[in-house]
């Protein structure tokens, strides 16, 4: 695989875990667990009301259930990491949009606090992530679909179909590559996934479009010397 800049997808990220949390508020609630599911290991809710001061009903009426924690800790954790993405990789319009998702399709699959989830508890994670009612799908599919959009704003980018739907195909796309890569051929499936989405993005088409204007300039600028 080629190298990936680091932006806090492909390690583990072990924030720093404070000792006990007496009356913990909600918020600290959540970094806990954030912090338990980035170090790779198992959110407790009885481990965790006991660490954070506060009693199992708490919990249940803050998240309402254990995956509604953890759907919690991995919205914040992705959200982070797009906007992390983005700034990593600069630029505008379609090839802009096409090197942040390759960051952030390429982390994920490296990231091995998802890894360890999909592993451990791969049921709870395919509903966790995939399920269009859970709480991390539709997520992801906003945040595909506002970095779409910045760029119609910003660089004038015409994407090739609308972008709700294109932000939903490519998120639905990332999601099989989690889920089903085997280790042997990810290289191959990263390259051809990235060949994908160039096109679903119009890369080339853009590309083209490019071309054509330097082209014309060129040829305006030889018309003005002769």
């Amino acid at each position: 695989m080629a190298s990936v800049p680091s932006i806090g997808l492909l390690d583990s990220e072990s924030a720093s875990r404070r000792g006990p949390l007496p009356g913990a508020t909600r918020e600290e609630v959540l970094a806990r667990a954030t912090a338990t599911f980035l170090a790779c290991e198992r959110i407790d809710l009885q481990a965790l009301a006991s660490e954070c001061g506060i009693g199992r009903a708490t919990l249940y009426r803050w998240f309402g259930s254990r995956e509604g924690l953890i759907g919690e800790a991995m919205v914040q954790v992705v959200s982070e990491r797009f906007a992390a993405a983005r700034r990593v990789i600069g630029g505008r319009g379609a090839e802009a949009l096409l090197g942040t998702f390759d960051l952030i399709y390429r982390g994920l699959v490296a990231a091995p606090h998802v890894r360890a989830f999909i592993d451990a508890e791969r049921a709870t994670a395919l509903t966790l992530m995939t399920s269009s009612s859970g709480p991390l799908h539709p997520r992801m599919v906003e945040l595909v679909r506002d970095l779409i959009d910045a760029e119609v704003r910003e660089a004038d980018y015409r994407p090739p179909s609308d972008p709700t739907a294109l932000a939903y195909v490519l998120v639905r796309l990332t999601e099989s590559l989690l889920f089903n890569y085997v280790e042997d051929d990810l290289a191959k499936d990263i390259e051809h996934l990235q060949e994908v989405v160039a096109a679903l993005l119009g890369v080339s088409r853009a590309r083209g479009e490019a071309r054509a204007v330097a082209g014309s300039r060129a040829s305006v600028g030889s018309d003005a010397r002769s």
